[in-house]
């Protein structure tokens, strides 16, 4: 369990953590807003259905490689990690010091696959802001910055720029630890796949370096 615990710390640190926690549906109204329209893109209207997600989630920088490899039952809050070192399972409504280390690595790692999502399940504020030229492919987007609350979760007060197409897909992200002007992280948003009516990005590159983030095994049981 120590080796698991040392090694989820050692990668939170090269990874952007996230809001800790989340309502369980979207709540869509009648007028759409451009968060909504976002989730809706990549498929929030079928998440009620969903049951269980296997996802393994890498890194690869240089010569190195990593990987974590997550059941989730969203319906009861049940969570099971496998990595080389180690393995455990606990439940998200019963967080405790064994498994704390583990549900902030989780939490990273799942927004990585369900940002579109996020958006409107999490307690946040956001701008739009219409064509844009995007970080790294440097392509007019339209734009939506969203920032957490300075309270709660496991990283207050950090912000996020979206960078989305016509088609409301997101196409690239900039991550700004508590809130900074300075980009912390800002990779790509490639090769979309579609698992039961969610369309999942699979792999995330920076503009420089040979640095990649990316998902493999996805499974999405309904």
């Amino acid at each position: 369990m120590k080796k698991i615990i040392a090694l989820i710390s050692i990668i939170a640190l090269t990874t952007s953590c996230k809001k800790h926690t989340n309502k369980s549906e979207s709540n869509l109204t009648n007028e759409i807003s451009i968060a909504e329209s976002i989730a809706l893109a990549h498929g929030i209207e079928n998440w009620k259905k969903v049951s269980e997600i296997q996802f393994t989630f890498n890194i690869d920088r240089d010569s190195s490689h990593f990987s974590r490899a997550w059941t989730w039952k969203p319906k009861t809050g049940d969570v099971s990690l496998i990595t080389n070192e180690d393995s455990i399972s606990y439940n998200r409504e019963s967080i405790d010091s064994t498994s704390l280390q583990a549900d902030k690595a989780f939490i990273n790692d799942k927004y990585w696959l369900l940002a579109p999502f996020q958006i409107i399940w999490d307690n946040v504020d956001y701008i739009s802001i219409p064509l844009q030229p995007a970080p790294i492919s440097k392509q007019l987007m339209n734009k939506i910055t969203i920032t957490y609350s300075n309270e709660g979760g496991y990283t207050p007060g950090d912000a996020y720029d979206f960078y989305f197409d016509k088609d409301y897909l997101i196409k690239e992200w900039v991550f700004r630890q508590a809130n900074s002007e300075k980009p912390t992280l800002l990779t790509t948003w490639e090769n979309y796949k579609e698992f039961n009516g969610l369309k999942i990005c699979l792999d995330h590159k920076k503009a420089e370096g040979n640095w990649k983030l990316y998902f493999t095994d996805v499974i999405i049981l309904e």
